[in-house]
């Protein structure tokens, strides 16, 4: 294997584009992977941003060559189109909606993973629960994958949502199991040293409830000797360290999109960024 080859295979991750467009393409553009180097979407692709019908559409096109975990806006794109929950003020979710093949659109939504895991490196929207290793986490997201591909995936859509259970048991099952398992790698911040988890705050690492910490300092993690590679907490912004890539840096905030070329030696990894002034929110995150 050439050396070119094998650092075109190392993929490039993106941090949450949630439909900013403009960004997404000045920063494909700026870090100019080579045509075969795989590129991985920690979720969120769409919703708050300008673009949402345009970014959806361009990660789409990739084929597969994009590897796209779905995030909790993503879940919600499905759960509007499903007549589950309602759009909120902020959403940028009606022209996929209106869309002449939203129907095409949402099919390939739904029909994205849960969990990735690739070259080591174990790629989530929010987060994993210190109690699963990789194989538990894969067995868990390929559980509910299976659930939102089946013919009634409206019914168990709607009953993911919920802060109920909060703490994982291997008892856990049925419709519990799969809300926990959607819970944690879809919404994850916070949670104990046993793994229960905190909604009460989407803020900074300071932020942090009484007796809480962020899910990838859980003492107890059984990812730890993997890479962990996710987006979703802005507040935390890009955070990179041997075992955890936090890649989402705040664009649709206006802060800054990020991508991280995931060498399996973390000192060859590489970030390239690019601001997001343009791209500026007023809503709330969640």
């Amino acid at each position: 294997m050439t050396d070119a080859t094998t650092t075109a295979s190392v993929p490039l991750a993106f941090g949450d584009l949630q439909g900013c467009h403009a960004a997404f393409r000045q920063l494909l553009d700026k870090a100019a992977p080579a045509p075969d180097t795989p590129l991985w979407f920690a979720g969120d692709v769409i919703n708050r941003g300008p673009d949402s019908l345009a970014t959806l559409r361009e990660v789409i096109a990739l084929g597969n060559r994009a590897v796209t975990v779905l995030g909790n806006h993503d879940l919600h794109l499905l759960s509007v189109s499903a007549g589950i929950r309602k759009s909120k003020k902020g959403d940028t979710i009606d022209e996929i909606l209106s869309a002449p093949d939203a129907a095409d659109l949402l099919h390939w939504v739904r029909h994205r993973p849960i969990a990735h895991f690739e070259h080591g490196m174990l790629l989530v929207h929010a987060g994993v629960l210190p109690q699963w290793d990789v194989e538990m986490t894969l067995e868990l997201a390929e559980d509910l994958q299976r659930a939102l591909r089946a013919p009634n995936w409206q019914e168990t859509l709607a009953g993911l949502y919920g802060n109920e259970p909060n703490r994982w048991t291997d008892s856990l099952k049925g419709i519990d199991r799969l809300r926990i398992t959607c819970t944690a790698l879809t919404r994850m911040r916070f949670c104990n040293t046993v793994g229960q988890m905190d909604f009460s705050s989407s803020g900074g690492l300071d932020s942090a409830p009484p007796g809480y910490l962020p899910w990838f300092d859980a003492p107890s993690r059984r990812t730890r000797d993997i890479t962990v590679v996710f987006g979703h907490w802005a507040a935390l912004g890009l955070t990179m360290r041997d075992d955890i890539i936090g890649l989402d840096s705040g664009c649709v905030w206006g802060n800054r999109l990020s991508a991280v070329r995931l060498a399996a030696n973390p000192a060859e990894r590489t970030l390239t960024q690019v601001d997001c002034s343009d791209c500026k929110s007023a809503s709330s995150e969640e």
